[in-house]
């Protein structure tokens, strides 16, 4: 059964251009009406779509300019009936793998400069075994920052464990079960007063970070029952990043800021936390997964039987935009790391499973998430290709009577009008991503801010060759199975 539901995506995907190209070929009237009335629509969903990134970019700006450690004391001085916020102590795990140490280093340095208090801060660098030069980098991290926080602990994850693969999840797992035998159980901590966050070894952790992530977990409705996510910013070595990086790495962002105002969609994404006392119930990061990052919101929506949610806490955490030496190497990268992001299709049999099996998740719940999840991973590997190719496909195979139609004549052309109107939205996004840029290094120049607006042409291009295409790939190697699955593929890390 489980084999059966990891076939529906791409079966969904595939059926859909098959569908298009074969009613193109029959039917080219009714397909040519089809394409305009999606492009349409799509053009009314990026107006929706822009309100919201708006609307979460006021929210941004205006949480990066409270201090919110006051703010937690006022809270607390209106609030006495809450739990003080210094009494939570911060879990901070770092996976590490091949990462340079100078990498390491500035996301350790951001977090020794953050405002939260350090004597309430555990934090863990998770070595891999397997990774070459660990060690010597783990060695330098001890030595400068050792005695910053309450503990800092390193903890070496060993290769070839049954049941798991090389990835992400089973190193936090190894780290956080060795951290909560070693250091929480023993010195009588209370598993719900722990916030877990898991960074990715390249996140940097802005100042006020942790202070909106405990004002966030004090005021919830739910606050043990929930999940806390940031926006991932990927603006670390912006500057050193080709003009297509920068397009690609924005548009994730805007992606998830976008999510940031629709909570009742949004699940955990790449750095994130939780409380400790959620994770040890659910068994920690599941082992065996490519995207445990994402992973983990189902295994404790299926827990706790639909009482699980993400709430958004509308603040950044800065991270690497993809680079490498060469323009190749970095294109390479890119459609790497966007085609592990699109593997999260293999939430897709989790989840429904799951639901098989949790008769008490309301059946209303269930059919939201299913459509949702599914509809997401399916628009992002068709979407684009359809809005930006198909419109010539009737014209094409439709024969000598379609063509010489009314309909085949304005089909293009109005196709064109509905993708010139949706410039407007490219346009205000070459506005956004210029204001999240980070200090400018000595050399830029108020040149460069054309040239970094000009850039967004980039952004049809990005959308096919780095967007639908990594995940029509993804979907089709999970609906193959065998050997075309994907493992865990790690993003290298460049400045």
């Amino acid at each position: 059964m489980y084999r059966a539901l990891e076939t529906i995506p791409g079966i969904l995907v595939w059926c859909t251009f098959a569908a298009l190209i074969f009613a193109s070929w029959h039917i080219p009237a009714a397909a040519a009406f089809f394409i305009i009335l999606f492009d349409a629509y799509w053009l009314c969903k990026t107006i929706y779509f822009s309100l919201h990134l708006r609307g979460t970019f006021r929210t941004l700006r205006k949480n990066m300019q409270i201090d919110w450690l006051r703010a937690l004391d006022e809270d607390r001085a209106l609030h006495p009936e809450r739990a003080g916020w210094k009494d939570l102590w911060q879990l901070v795990i770092f996976p590490m793998y091949q990462e340079p140490y100078e990498v390491v280093r500035e996301s350790f340095m951001a977090l020794a400069k953050s405002a939260h208090p350090k004597d309430r801060m555990i934090v863990v660098l998770a070595g891999e075994e397997r990774g070459s030069g660990a060690p010597e980098v783990a060695r330098k991290i001890e030595e400068e920052f050792g005695s910053t926080f309450f503990r800092l602990m390193t903890t070496w994850h060993p290769a070839g464990l049954a049941g798991e693969i090389a990835g992400k999840g089973s190193n936090e797992t190894w780290a956080a079960k060795a951290v909560v035998r070693e250091v929480i159980d023993p010195g009588g901590i209370r598993h719900e007063s722990v916030l877990v966050s898991v960074l990715d070894a390249d996140t940097q952790v802005l100042p006020h970070y942790f202070g909106i992530l405990t004002y966030h977990f004090l005021t919830a409705p739910h606050p043990l029952r929930s999940s806390y996510q940031p926006i991932p910013l990927f603006t670390n070595n912006i500057f050193v990043a080709p003009a297509l990086a920068r397009v690609i790495s924005f548009s994730s962002t805007f992606w998830h800021m976008i999510q940031q105002s629709r909570p009742e969609r949004l699940t955990t994404f790449s750095s994130h936390s939780m409380p400790l006392k959620a994770l040890v119930d659910v068994g920690f990061w599941n082992t065996n997964v490519v995207s445990e990052d994402s992973q983990i919101f189902w295994q404790c929506y299926l827990h706790y039987e639909g009482d699980w949610r993400t709430v958004p806490i509308f603040y950044p955490l800065s991270m690497d935009a993809g680079a490498a030496p060469s323009l190749w190497g970095t294109l390479c990268n890119l459609y790497r790391q966007q085609r592990r992001w699109g593997w999260g299709c293999e939430n897709i049999p989790y989840l429904l499973y799951g639901f098989w099996r949790h008769k008490k998740i309301p059946l209303r719940k269930k059919l939201y998430w299913a459509f949702h999840y599914i509809e997401g991973f399916h628009s992002w590997a068709t979407n684009a290709i359809i809005i930006f190719t198909m419109g010539w496909v009737p014209i094409l195979l439709g024969g000598a009577s379609f063509r010489v139609s009314i309909l085949s004549y304005n089909l293009p052309r109005i196709v064109r009008i509905i993708m010139y109107a949706s410039t407007l939205g490219i346009a205000s996004s070459a506005v956004l991503a210029v204001i999240l840029l980070p200090p400018k290094p000595a050399w830029f120049r108020p040149r460069h801010y054309v040239l970094y607006a000009v850039q967004w042409l980039f952004m049809p291009l990005t959308l096919i060759v780095f967007g639908a295409l990594p995940g029509l790939e993804a979907q089709t190697r999970l609906m193959l199975g065998g050997r075309w699955r994907l493992g865990f593929w790690f993003t290298p890390k460049y400045r």
